[in-house]
């Protein structure tokens, strides 16, 4: 029932027509007129069904203001259509039986209602709405959120900012005749104060509705008006549609506009029952799975590739002309996807995680999230399952028959680690070329001749070691900050090269040390720099974010068992093993490509160093090693001030590291038992929050705008910790380094190494 993607046109046409009894395309705000008069609006209070003696937490900003990035929180809504994520299309039996039925099935039958739905709209646009997912995932989910998640927004706003009062009105209409055109728009205010004549745009995403803009423009171009003044306030960072609006609308109307980068993160809860989608990631075999979290959402949108990714988002966006539902993971790249957090194991409690992505344009990118996530998921597995005697990996000519452990060859983290190696070598074959760097001139310059005069090929064994890596232990959790890898060459001879003409020369001890020196010097910095950055390493690089999170797991388990407990030297890794085009993957292959790079080269050039011109190919080996050193937690707070809090929002919802730049990751995690089902009731009233300091348009302030203002806290998840480590109320953690966790990742990542810097959060002030 898979179908070519359809014009934007047809598909928003078809998603007009179809759908009776679910939500509708266009929000009921600002039609043209007609013969209705404008509605009239009601008291906020009763429109959102709160006190009349309600206290505002904070005032509203008279001119334009950011919230600081220490006041950034999260609100609650619940969309009802969230509940069918799990619901998939139904049987040829079913399709044929729901297809005869000419009338709505009751709602005694809901399934068949959803079901029925579809078909109908699929039968109207088959090119838009053939593919079940397609329809559950656009249609029934994300417009069943829209009306929600907005009136949620604006109850914050109204209520924090203690809009109670008689002269504030919500859902108040008015018609506005543009002098320039001719033309009359209707034009809904979220809140308007008859008093002050002030009007709210509020607005739960960061951008304006298109068919809004048409009444602001002929609002701004008002002589008189009862709207002296109009204030958008945006849950989300401004798009450049909104900067050019806001543009428009302050050039039209001088000192009437104003603009309120609230920045708060929805967090989407789902009614009970339905057909719900359970992720399993970070769970121990056997766990059923739980529903919701910052990260399920986005993976459960993504597709496997970037074709049928863009055809997802562009059904999307024809389905959405206005832009009302929220970000999804077209502005995520999985490609980058690593864990960088994990919380306090607690056996029967689960347990937070949180990944790291970069984000990118909205729209150009969302795919692999399934396969990347799965990857982190089988290796954390794997580090656990697997005594760390077996975490080895080697490629040598004269041992062929000890390439890897037999058990960690069958695992996607045992194969990524071994194919890392090779691709090593790759690279520092052609780092060496001094056709291509002047580095690898310098090189070749200043090593021993041969009897020809020709300089010396040198044999090595290159491997990977970690660089320092940062981890920092909050609440019992970590938060892995940086994991670089260090990339080293050291002299080596081999038994079994194979004669391609190159005469190895023998070298002398000083001469070894030399060459080291110069190959570490020269050659490896630029090996390094590929292995940390170049996408082919990107997931060796996720591998090793694992390795340190099941580590810590480990520790933790040995000092009280975990729901972890049966996994760790279980030595059985049959439920993570190698997946995708790479199941039926093999050490073997791996090893023989390792040495036909051996007897045929990886990078070819003619060079003249002296005695001649002459050719070289190139070929590499292994690795191993571990550092480690300690930093201050004085650090910590000043470098990640808002991780603690962002992380533990990541939870829940899709957010990020609140950082400037290219530091900024987006952050998107769960945990491992709880779900998305809502409790009913209201949202719990949000933390006070003071007066936003005034800043230039759409630029958030570091600086807290009140120094009395307390700093986030939290649990298990790694909340917050302001500038000050607060005395009784975290658990005790020690005073000591965890000696622990070190030494085993010393022990254990024989492949890969471990070195850590380990922040410890201690009651006593630090002592580094």
């Amino acid at each position: 029932m898979r179908a070519r993607l359809a014009s934007a046109v047809a598909v928003a046409a078809a998603a007009t027509l179809a759908f009776t009894g679910l939500p509708g395309l266009t929000s009921s705000a600002d039609a043209a007129p007609g013969k209705k008069p404008p509605n009239p609006g009601m008291l906020c209070r009763d429109y959102f069904d709160l006190a009349e003696d309600l206290v505002a937490i904070v005032e509203m900003p008279g001119g334009d203001a950011s919230r600081a990035k220490s006041q950034w929180d999260t609100y609650e809504y619940e969309n009802p259509g969230k509940k069918w994520d799990g619901l998939q299309g139904p049987s040829e039996a079913d399709y044929k039986r729901l297809e005869k039925e000419t009338k709505e099935p009751p709602k005694s039958r809901p399934v068949d209602r959803v079901w029925w739905k579809w078909i109908r709209a699929s039968k109207k646009n088959p090119n838009a709405f053939g593919d079940f997912t397609y329809w559950r995932d656009i249609i029934l989910i994300k417009n069943a959120g829209n009306d929600p998640r907005g009136k949620a927004f604006e109850k914050k706003i109204i209520k924090e900012h203690g809009l109670v009062g008689d002269d504030w009105i919500c859902q108040k209409e008015f018609d506005y005749t543009d002098p320039d055109t001719g033309k009359t728009h209707r034009r809904q205010a979220d809140a308007w104060n008859k008093s002050t004549g002030q009007a709210l745009e509020i607005k739960s995403n960061g951008h304006p509705e298109k068919k809004q803009k048409p009444g602001d423009i002929a609002w701004s171009k008002q002589k008189e008006s009862p709207v002296k003044s109009l204030k958008y306030i945006f849950a989300e960072p401004q798009e450049k549609s909104a900067k050019d609006h806001l543009n428009e609308l302050k050039k039209n109307a001088p000192g009437k506009v104003t603009e309120y980068n609230y920045r708060s993160r929805k967090v989407e809860l789902a009614p009970g029952g339905g057909v719900r989608d359970k992720s399993t990631t970070m769970q121990p075999p056997g766990s059923k799975g739980v529903t919701g979290g910052g990260a399920q959402d986005l993976i459960r949108e993504s597709r496997p590739n970037p074709k049928d990714m863009k055809e997802f988002l562009d059904r999307k966006n024809a389905a959405d002309p206005n832009r009302l539902q929220p970000k999804g993971p077209g502005g995520v790249d999985f490609t980058t996807l690593e864990l960088r957090y994990i919380g306090k194991p607690v056996k029967g409690k689960g347990v937070d995680y949180s990944f790291s992505a970069k984000e990118v344009p909205e729209d150009t990118a969302g795919w692999g999230g399934k396969a990347k996530s799965q990857l982190i998921n089988d290796a954390f597995f794997t580090w656990l399952a697997l005594d760390p005697s077996k975490f080895w990996v080697n490629l040598n000519p004269d041992q062929p028959d000890k390439i890897m452990d037999t058990a960690f060859g069958k695992t996607d983290a045992g194969r990524i680690l071994l194919e890392a190696d090779l691709e090593m070598k790759r690279d520092y074959a052609s780092a060496m070329n001094p056709t291509k760097r002047p580095e690898a001139d310098r090189f070749w310059k200043s090593m021993p001749r041969n009897s020809e005069g020709v300089p010396c090929w040198f044999s090595v064994r290159n491997w990977i070691e970690p660089a320092t890596a940062v981890v920092r232990e909050e609440n019992g959790g970590i938060h892995i900050l940086d994991t670089p890898l260090k990339v080293k060459a050291q002299y080596l001879a081999y038994s079994n090269m194979p004669d391609n003409g190159t005469e190895l020369c023998d070298f002398n001890e000083q001469q070894k040390k030399w060459a080291e020196r110069q190959v570490n010097t020269l050659i490896i910095p630029e090996v390094e720099k590929q292995v940390n950055t170049s996408p082919r390493y990107a997931d060796l690089r996720r591998v090793y974010t694992a390795r340190v999170a099941a580590e810590f797991i480990r520790q933790q388990d040995a000092k009280a068992p975990t729901d972890y407990h049966k996994v760790i030297n279980s030595n059985d890794v049959t439920a993570w093993p190698l997946r995708g085009e790479n199941k039926d993957w093999t050490r073997e292959k791996t090893y023989q490509a390792y040495l036909k790079s051996l007897r045929t080269g990886e990078d070819h050039w003619e060079h003249d160093a002296g005695g001649g011109r002459y050719a070289y190919g190139v070929g590499g080996v292994d690795l191993s090693k571990q550092p480690k050193r300690n930093m201050t937690k004085v650090r910590f707070d000043t470098e990640h001030r808002y991780l603690p809090r962002e992380t533990k929002s990541s939870v829940r919802t899709l957010t990020d590291n609140a950082k400037d730049g290219e530091k900024n990751l987006l952050l998107l995690g769960g945990n491992t038992v709880s779900s998305d089902v809502s409790s009913g009731g209201d949202t719990p009233d949000p933390t006070p929050t003071p007066t936003p300091t005034p800043t230039k348009p759409g630029e958030p302030t570091d600086k807290p705008t009140d120094p009395t203002t307390p700093p986030a806290t939290g649990g298990s998840s790694g909340g917050g910790t302001g500038g000050n480590d607060p005395e009784g109320d975290l658990a005790d953690t020690g005073s000591s380094t965890p000696v622990g966790l070190i030494a085993g990742l010393a022990a254990a990542l024989a492949a890969i190494g471990g070195g850590l810097v380990w922040w410890k959060r201690r009651r006593t002030a630090d002592q580094e």
